[in-house]
């Protein structure tokens, strides 16, 4: 198994300025609208006082700085809260947004035991009002999310769920809603759906453990009224199962709980299986026998059980021919009946932590059931007569935080290189070796300018340097796409070094033995991203630095180093759900492990064999390394043996230098260090006294570098065309329109006639066809490297290019592969759109390697800062579990001025709450097959916006299976040219099929639509379900859900821009702005089914041919060949 560093950790380091025009520039075609400036101060530049350029010679910004943002005049800096309010973040700008509706979307409700009163949620809030109907009296209020109200059975109390305190925890107050009080106090583990017992002296809870991914199960648990840590009614399958369970509730004798729980085979979730089928069963839990049973089954499912008062039936919910329907079941005779057959779509195709449909309740005398559908309160008798709506209309408000929407440049004449990666101090500690940009660098530790290790000017990949123990050589791999890797030694002088390995293959961090004879190192797979041959075998290897055959050490490790006398090999593993660092003696044999972790996904020893250091939460520990084979499990908090946190804000690529008294590690451009002296003292703290911390450095050695950004040079007009600029309400078409380029940004655009040409201009003729801007992709995923190689040509991103992305934003991705690829493309090194992304999500899953743990502000302000020093300019805002880390990851990136994504995972709680506390963008579609007043007001007066991304929509099948049963992709000529054909036809060739209305993407598109028609700004997301096509998947399934071609391009373009804040460089043709557009041979605001016949493609002025994807009339760059190709 191989271990990806992920994401170089970085000193904070400001966004480069967007590219002005020059005043020549200006002076011949006039100066472009006026641009917004950012909300926020960016942070000087760290620029090293050793460059590769001559600053001075380097485009300068004529820009002023972006002034301050204005706080709240009650504003409170979030640093100096000790306990964070959820109803009052420290810092947060909140807006009291008015709400007047008489309607309500997933409205959890219940019946008082006297049958007067109705408690029921609504955006959080929760209301009580007469049974009858009438105006709610809103006794539960705030920015927490509050939901879930039950009745205790004397009528006196409610049971509801709430966030107030942190996370959702279960809490109880009076019928009032006067004295809130907290039952359960979960941090990690938390709870939903409270049921009372008979006797009011109990409530059954679901709880919710997550696996290593945020998905996970729940658990059944009861806790007394007074408090306590609980009681364990129902357990989970297992520590791996990510399958739904939950929805408790007590039997009307209180002898048992009833609950829902998915019963598909296997315990990995799956998204949009097929409800048709029995996915849920209601199940009975004896709590006198502890014997668990089966009270409902039956295709289509049943869920949200609701046992009557008199015990005799339950009531519940099952899809039929996949609608949701309310059915009673007669517990006597066994009888099933459908009483109402429209309820709105119920969540059993995706995650339904919260419960897969909303509460309802029986009336006291069990002939009637209160529940919620299309956005009403509805009452019918259990015979299923007499059905009616109970009316109500709430008139109040909600709060809406102030989201952070910075100006995200684009297409800077200059950046800063920020990903310097495989940092390695020397032994002696005079001199650093990195990479940077695809080439091997020399720099002194004082001052000086790096200098190029290697003497060769050729195309290839220098990576993975490391010294040898006295100084003198350095070991590295030389990539090339078509020869694959080589492992190399070379005087640390520099110079042209010689091969180690005469096979070419898939190589890895080399390392060199003690006395400089042999060098481990790892062997690995191709076949996705680079050629699958010499992909045999791999493993951790050994081989003579002299040059000779590689010796198999171990298959399944890696992080191959040797031991202090060299006669044994450390490395490193994943197994049982945990990394284990352990030894082998040269041979392989001989085994002994050494130390091990939960969370840890990076190890170091040092070479001496005296400390060990470990990487976990971004951060680097030091530890003592026990003699011998002693096995010791380690953590931050670990207490068998001292550890010590020598970062603050993040560390990679850590490393002891050569005499093992300092460790190094790198944060983006810049290397710290640790003197290993100063962690561990000889003996232990006087009595009364504790032991001296160790203050992490806050500075170090700048390995930054200011780059020259590869643009076009010269004028190129494209004459004849019909052109959608994008550029107003209407799309700006200019019929037979001229668009002017000068360099890379539009000189001049317009009608034919009112555009002046320059002479000498190169022209191309492009009458009949239409010009769109290029394609902004707002949720991209997709492979940017392959365990830190970033190849010369990644085929994935040519194949987005082709067919006229120009410009991607990843919301997930390896900070250390997809930020060198982002500074490759900008630097001419790379054929690909502009990248942009998050770098790795602030994840709240204990995943090992991308869990960012967070406790306090700080913590999330150091997440923040780590990604913004490393290039991002947005963070993702991933399920954190507890409504106040959510709340500080937005706090953090408002201070640091970034664009925060947020994504709900499938909840429509979260992502309610998610829209009130100010994240920038809500990613993925809200869970909810229609989304009533409430939701579109709410959101609609919010500063947040949408990426649906439809082409993976919750709900039912989405639109990725969609466009593969109505097309065939692998006859699509440009997915032909560019993707691999063997995972074409794999992707393609056997699809779904299923009616219409088993697919959701068009729902998701009618509702996002309501959001864009009151002002969200709502954009496409592919999401990297198939490179290339995806964008279009995404502008074909708006359309389908009643989006005008136009109105579609837009989410596509513009509206995509200004979500990202990028619209004042992309997403409309206009002067002054980048050349980044599409040549269509037929006109998509016709039929949006021709968005991808596409003619040419231009980045930046520079102009493709989509087949070959070689430069054509302004260039002649060939693109490389493929890897399959002969």
């Amino acid at each position: 198994m191989n271990y990806a560093l992920h994401g170089v950790i970085a000193a904070l380091l400001a966004m480069p300025a967007a590219a002005a025009p020059s005043a020549a520039w200006a002076q011949e075609y006039g100066d472009p609208p006026p641009l917004e400036q950012t909300e926020g101060p960016e942070d000087e530049v760290i620029s090293s006082t050793a460059k590769d350029e001559d600053p001075s010679q380097l485009p300068q910004s004529d820009e002023a700085p972006a002034p301050a943002a204005t706080p709240a005049a009650n504003a409170v800096d979030p640093a100096s809260v000790d306990i964070w309010d959820v109803n009052n973040p420290p810092g947060f700008q909140i807006t009291q947004v008015p709400i007047n509706v008489d309607e309500g979307s997933w409205i959890d409700l219940d019946v008082s035991p006297d049958g007067r009163t109705i408690a029921f949620a609504l955006l959080g809030d929760i209301y009580t009002m007469p049974i009858s109907g009438g105006t709610p009296v809103r006794i539960a209020e705030g920015l927490a999310w509050e939901v879930q109200p039950r009745f205790s059975p004397d009528g006196s109390r409610i049971a509801f769920t709430s966030d107030r305190g942190g996370g959702d925890n279960i809490w109880i107050m009076n019928a009032d809603g006067s004295d809130k009080r907290e039952v359960t106090k979960e941090e990690f583990r938390l709870l939903n759906q409270p049921s009372w017992s008979p006797d009011g002296r109990y409530i059954a809870a679901k709880k919710h453990f997550t696996t290593g991914r945020s998905l996970g199960t729940g658990e059944i648990w009861l806790y007394h009224v007074s408090g306590g840590s609980g009681v364990q009614l129902v357990e989970r399958p297992s520590e791996q199962w990510q399958k739904e369970l939950g929805e408790p509730v007590f039997a009307a004798n209180g002898n048992a709980v009833y609950y829902t729980k998915n019963v598909t085979p296997g315990p990995i979730f799956e998204y949009a299986q097929d409800s048709n089928q029995d996915l849920f069963d209601i199940l009975r839990f004896d709590l006198e026998t502890g014997e668990t049973t089966t009270a409902i089954s039956g295709l289509g499912g049943a869920v949200r059980p609701q046992p009557s008062p008199d015990g005799k039936r339950i009531a519940f919910v099952r899809r039929e021919d996949g609608k949701s329907k309310l059915w009673v079941k007669d517990m006597t005779s066994g009888a099933v009946k459908e009483i109402y057959d429209d309820l709105d779509r119920d969540v059993q195709e995706t995650w339904a932590v919260t419960g897969v449909y909303p509460n309802m309740a029986w009336t006291p005398d069990s002939n009637s059931i209160l529940f919620w559908a299309g956005g009403k309160i509805r009452r019918i008798d259990a015979d299923g007569g007499n059905a009616g709506v109970i009316p109500f209309r709430v008139n109040d408000t909600r709060g809406v935080s102030k989201a952070p929407h910075p100006v995200i440049p684009v297409g800077a004449d200059s950046f800063t290189a920020k990903m310097p990666r495989f940092a390695e101090v020397s032994p002696d500690g005079r001199r650093v070796v990195f990479e940077r940009l695809g080439k091997l660098y020399l720099k002194d530790m004082g001052s000086g300018v790096p200098r190029r290790l290697t003497g060769g000017e050729g195309g290839s990949r220098e990576l993975f340097p490391s010294w040898s123990r006295d100084g003198g050589s350095i070991v590295y791999v030389d990539w090339t796409d078509e020869g694959l890797g080589t492992i190399r030694a070379i005087s640390a002088n520099g110079g042209n070094g010689r091969a180690v390995t005469s096979q070419p293959g898939h190589y890895a961090r080399p390392h060199f033995s003690p006395d400089g004879k042999l060098i481990v190192f790892e062997k690995h797979e191709g076949g996705y991203l680079t050629a699958p041959e010499w992909s045999e075998n791999p493993g951790v290897y050994t081989v003579p630095a002299s040059g000779g055959t590689p010796k198999l050490i171990n298959h399944d490790a890696a992080r191959g180093q040797f031991a202090v006398d060299g006669a044994r090999i450390f490395m490193i593993d994943r197994s049982a759900d945990k990394t284990e660092l352990f030894s082998t003696d040269l041979g392989g044999q001989d085994k002994r492990v050494h130390a091990n972790g939960e969370l840890i996904n990076d190890f170091a020893v040092g070479p001496n064999g005296d400390y060990l250091a470990f990487r976990q939460n971004y951060e680097a520990f030091v530890a003592p390394l026990l003699p011998g084979g002693q096995n010791v499990s380690l953590s931050p908090d670990a207490k068998a043996l001292p550890v010590v946190r020598v970062s603050e804000g993040g560390a990679d690529y850590i490393h002891f230098q050569g005499d093992g008294s300092r460790l190094h590690w790198s944060m983006g451009p810049t290397l710290y260090t640790a003197d290993i002296a100063n962690l561990f003292p000889s003996w232990p703290p006087a009595e009364g006294q504790n032991p001296v911390a160790f203050t992490p450095p806050r500075s170090g050695v700048s390995l930054a570098r200011t780059v020259r950004a590869d643009k076009h040079q010269g004028r190129i007009a494209l004459t004849g065309a019909r052109i959608v600029t994008m550029a107003g309400a209407d799309g700006g078409v200019i019929e037979n329109g001229t668009v002017l380029i000068d360099g890379d940004r539009i000189a001049a655009i317009g009608p034919a006639a009112s555009v002046r040409v320059p002479a000498g201009t190169k022209t191309v003729d492009v009458t009949g066809k239409t010009i769109i801007p290029g394609l902004v992709d707002a949720h991209a995923h997709g492979p940017q490297g392959t365990d830190e190689l970033v190849p010369q040509q990644n085929w994935s991103a040519v194949q987005n290019l082709a067919l006229g992305t120009t410009t991607i934003h990843d919301p997930s991705s390896t900070a250390s592969e997809i930020f060198v690829a982002s500074e490759m493309q900008q630097a001419g090194d790379l054929l690909a759109p502009r990248i942009f992304s998050t770098g790795e999500v602030i994840y709240g899953a204990k995943a090992y390697g991308v869990y960012a743990e967070i406790d306090k502000y700080q913590d999330a302000l150091d997440h923040v800062r780590r990604l913004k020093a490393q290039g991002a300019y947005s963070v993702k805002n991933y399920n954190q579990p507890r409504r106040e880390q959510r709340q500080m990851v937005v706090a953090a990136s408002r201070a640091e001025n970034m664009l925060v994504v947020a994504e709900g995972g499938s909840l429509y709680g979260m992502d309610m709450n998610l829209v009130a506390d100010g994240n920038s963008t809500l990613e993925h579609n809200v869970p909810l097959e229609t989304f009533y007043e409430d939701v579109l007001q709410f959101f609609g007066q919010s500063d947040t916006n949408n990426t649906p991304t439809l082409v993976v929509t919750y709900g039912g099948l989405a639109g990725d299976p969609y466009w593969r049963q109505a097309m065939n992709i692998y006859e699509h000529p440009l997915l032909k040219a560019h993707t691999p054909p063997a995972a074409l036809a794999a992707a393609g060739k056997r699809v779904t099929k299923a009616p219409e209305e088993a697919f959701a993407d068009d729902d998701n598109a009618r509702e996002a639509q309501k959001l864009a028609q009151r002002g969200v700004k709502v954009a496409i997301g592919a999401h990297g379900q198939q490179a290339g096509i995806g964008s279009h998947w995404e502008l074909w399934s708006f359309v389908r859900g009643g989006m005008t071609p136009l109105e579609a391009l837009g989410a596509g373009t513009i509206v995509a821009a200004q979500s990202l804040g990028m619209d004042r460089d992309i997403g409309s043709l206009e002067q002054g702005k980048l050349a980044d557009l599409v040549v269509l041979d037929a006109d998509p605001t016709v039929d949006i089914r021709n968005s991808d016949d596409i003619a040419y493609v231009m980045l930046g002025g520079r102009m493709y041919d989509p087949v070959t994807m070689n430069e054509v009339e302004t260039g002649d760059a060939k693109r490389m060949p493929y890897f399959w190709e002969d």
